[in-house]
């Protein structure tokens, strides 16, 4: 009542009218997302306004309850201090917890009812709604949007996007928090081969980055492997119309699986799987997840989009709030600017991954492949933080190199691996200490307006990034580099690590960051050379942050050292 009362007038009367404010756009209409940037991403085009009979599928993301009760949980059941470490919660728990009111589902529903949206598909936490809808209802539903259809990306890939921000009726900004398939346009991988070192000697050396040399790097033996008899499993999730090839697994696994049990087929292809040719970035992660977690039933979600006004990433995170049962780590090497997304999206998003924390997923993201960042506005610099890489509840992975890129030594920086401070999202508790360390003993600080050291600092781990060899469409391809790589590497082995856990009557290790922090990243290389990439300007000089003993926001803790790794994880 006391809300209604501040409200103006003619938003009271909206409301009484059943929410038909679309009628009378401009009035009694808020912008859910008003700090989303719109600009056209290069290497994309406008193909002109679509059809207003053409038929979109959007999702309403609504809003969720005990939201802040989630994130107590989430801490008890990932701190090992906790009586409640390792007691995860199941989906059906979850739904209960934060499922919205039956005043907001059914609020949402008349709006979309009234404006002729169908075929409505929840999730089972109710939190979603994906609904088909014509362009002409889209538009009137939401004042301000207008549907364009633009094409670009390596795959030519075509996409539904309003060039204007939408808004919502002032009555159901206390029910949902934003629309998806509106703005946001799919990412573009930044996975590259680099150009084969020269001038360094190489005979009897080895040639670039294989399972072989992983394992041997990160001491695995051929006993090292699942043992097929758990239900333990691991996913990796691709997006963009990238897809892998089962005959390009197994040409790897013939070519580089030698001396260790694997699998050479993928157990599951959770979504549609194109038939065109295969992706760099799928096919790296692939085969680079299930020769690390070797033995491992192994799945693949990917998310083209079903329509092309779908999110890809957000169809990701759907697919986890409508499965019972899931993969214990999963993957991911996608990543945006934190500028470009609306702060509202990525809290959501945020939630999204404090709920696969509590159900007890590992979930690992690419620190991305553009060192610290850098974001120029006026002539004025500072650093440009990512994400999910950046998300508190998420374990991100940096990327090193090998001090001779030949030969299996000691790792230094890979001046790619993105890492830094979130501009959105508090330091949590669990990295303040490290982080206090690291900002004090640093000789080597970048000026502190570039970035905001009170922020979640990544990456938390590392892992090899550069010179792999991958097989893409039957062909061997060398030199293959990104945080990409090392990402499906670290969730292999912490795969492995879950396999003993099971074993040996555990649960599965879930969200990771509060022990790697509580443990001062035991079982880890720590890296302590070089620094990562930045603005090329007077004051920074193109570098970044710099690694040091202990954790840092290049490297993390360190790479897996998997015998040390597994005596520090197994127990309790």
């Amino acid at each position: 009542m006391v809300v209604r009362l501040l409200m103006k007038p003619t938003c009271v009367l909206c409301s009484l009218l059943g929410l038909l404010a679309f009628v009378v756009a401009g009035q009694c209409t808020h912008s859910p997302e008003p700090d989303q940037r719109w600009m056209l991403p290069p290497g994309w085009v406008s193909l002109g306004r679509v059809d207003p009979e053409e038929e979109l599928s959007l999702t309403f993301a609504l809003k969720q309850q005990n939201v802040e009760r989630l994130s107590e949980l989430v801490q008890a059941v990932s701190d090992p201090s906790s009586p409640r470490y390792g007691k995860y919660l199941t989906l059906e728990d979850v739904s209960e917890l934060v499922r919205p009111s039956q005043l907001t589902f059914h609020t949402v529903h008349k709006w979309l009812s009234a404006a002729g949206a169908r075929n409505c598909r929840s999730v089972v936490t109710q939190d979603f709604l994906t609904c088909r809808l014509s362009v002409w209802q889209a538009e009137q539903l939401l004042p301000g949007a207008e549907f364009h259809r633009y094409v670009g990306g390596p795959a030519e890939t075509r996409v539904v996007r309003s060039p204007h921000p939408y808004q919502l009726p002032q009555a159901l900004a206390p029910h949902v928090d934003f629309v998806g398939g509106l703005h946001r346009f799919p990412p573009i991988s930044s996975l590259r081969q680099r150009p084969e070192p020269q001038g360094v000697e190489t005979v009897g050396l080895h040639m670039g980055v294989t399972p072989s040399v992983l394992r041997q790097r990160y001491n695995l033996t051929a006993q090292d492997v699942g043992s097929g008899t758990t239900n333990n499993s691991q996913a990796c999730a691709q997006f963009l119309e990238q897809y892998f090839h089962n005959s390009d697994l197994s040409v790897f696994m013939r070519l580089f699986g030698g001396g260790f049990a694997h699998h050479t087929s993928v157990a599951r292809v959770v979504g549609k799987q194109g038939r065109g040719r295969a992706g760099i970035e799928a096919s790296l992660d692939v085969e680079y997840l299930m020769s690390a977690g070797a033995n491992i039933s192994t799945w693949v979600y990917t998310s083209p989009g079903r329509h092309e006004a779908q999110e890809p990433f957000l169809q990701w995170l759907l697919l986890l709030s409508n499965e019972s049962t899931l993969p214990h780590v999963h993957t991911v090497s996608y990543g945006d600017d934190e500028d470009s997304l609306s702060s509202i999206y990525m809290q959501r998003v945020n939630t999204e991954f404090m709920k696969a924390a509590a159900r007890g997923l590992t979930l690992l993201f690419a620190s991305g492949d553009s060192g610290a960042g850098c974001l120029s506005v006026s002539r004025r610099y500072k650093f440009r933080p990512s994400f999910p890489a950046s998300s508190p509840y998420v374990t991100t992975v940096g990327g090193t190199s090998f001090k001779n890129p030949f030969l299996i030594t000691d790792e230094v920086v890979d001046y790619i691996s993105g890492g830094g401070f979130s501009n959105i999202f508090p330091q949590p508790s669990y990295q303040e200490e490290a982080v206090a360390q690291f900002l004090k003993s640093s000789a080597h600080l970048p000026p502190s307006s570039y970035f905001n050291a009170s922020g979640r600092a990544y990456p938390d781990v590392a892992a090899l990034s550069d010179g792999y060899w991958v097989v893409i469409n039957k062909i061997p391809t060398p030199w293959v580099s990104g945080t990409s790589a090392s990402t499906p590497v670290f969730g292999g082995i912490l795969s492995l690590i879950n396999e003993h856990r099971i074993l040996n009557g555990r649960p599965p290790l879930g969200f990771l960051n509060p022990r790697l922090y509580q443990q001062h990243g035991t079982g880890l290389y720590d890296v302590t050379r070089g620094c990562h990439k930045s603005c090329l300007n007077e004051e920074v000089e193109g570098q970044g942050f710099c690694s040091g003993p202990g954790w840092d926001p290049v490297t993390g803790w360190g790479t897996p050292n998997f015998p040390a790794l597994l005596k520090t994880l197994l127990n309790p």
